[in-house]
């Protein structure tokens, strides 16, 4: 492919929809109006899913990522938000344990927006989940929001069912942060976490150790949950501070 940059922004701008862009740019504020094309995932996923599986076919010489692909990946930043969403899509379908790591690592830190960080979800990571654990505490010590939004997001995703331990609690717990888009996360982690394991959870709240603002919205979020019975969300109001 000759220049597979423009060819990806061509085909996204062939797949705009300007509605859906003023009504997803009013749930970003972190990205500028100008940098989003207004793309629904669906398609931008099928189109992320398209574009891998053909340059994987025609690249006969690739190894894990194809060439084409990994050198629009390795052109950052990208120009357009929806550009960035088609590489968290490519980095989703890498097999390849470490070599999925080493895209999340050169990626990660460009990451401007809640929604691109939330939409990766590499299967290749849950197959990996005792190695995992190294990487998600280097990420929790970053300095850049979404790396740290990213590691909460890998705790409540792969270590809040048959392989929780109480420790992993206590990583996110430990995250101290003025960044909005994080401590949203921690509530989010925390509120799921209610809902999945619920007797060292509730502990947190009885124990009040998580910012007031943390706090109240984990509660909040709980009580929005169906996975939650009416008879806890009652306790759990009593807890707002």
């Amino acid at each position: 492919m000759k220049d597979i940059t423009k060819y990806i922004q061509d085909s996204l701008l062939e797949l705009q929809d300007e509605e859906y862009k003023r009504f997803h740019c009013r749930l970003m504020p972190t990205v500028e109006a100008e940098a989003v094309i207004g793309v629904r995932t669906p398609e931008l996923r099928k189109l992320g899913k398209k574009l891998w599986k053909e340059c994987k076919s025609s690249d006969k010489n690739s190894t894990e990522i194809p060439y084409d692909i990994q050198c629009f990946m390795e052109k950052l930043p990208h120009k357009y938000y929806e550009e960035n969403n088609i590489h968290a899509v490519f980095i989703e379908q890498i097999k390849d344990y470490k070599t999925c790591i080493h895209a999340l690592d050169e990626f990660l830190p460009y990451v401007d927006n809640w929604a691109t960080c939330d939409i990766m979800s590499p299967k290749i990571l849950g197959k990996h989940t005792d190695e995992l654990l190294d990487k998600i505490q280097e990420w929790l010590g970053s300095d850049e929001t979404y790396v740290v939004r990213y590691a909460i997001g890998c705790l409540m995703r792969y270590y809040l069912d048959e392989k929780f331990k109480p420790e992993y609690l206590e990583l996110v717990i430990s995250v101290k942060s003025e960044e909005y888009y994080v401590n949203m996360m921690i509530a989010w982690y925390m509120a799921t976490a209610l809902a999945k394991q619920y007797p060292d959870t509730v502990k947190v709240l009885e124990e009040k150790r998580l910012s007031t603002w943390i706090h109240n919205k984990a509660i909040q979020k709980a009580v929005e949950s169906n996975r939650i019975s009416a008879e806890t969300k009652t306790y759990l109001r009593t807890m707002r501070i």
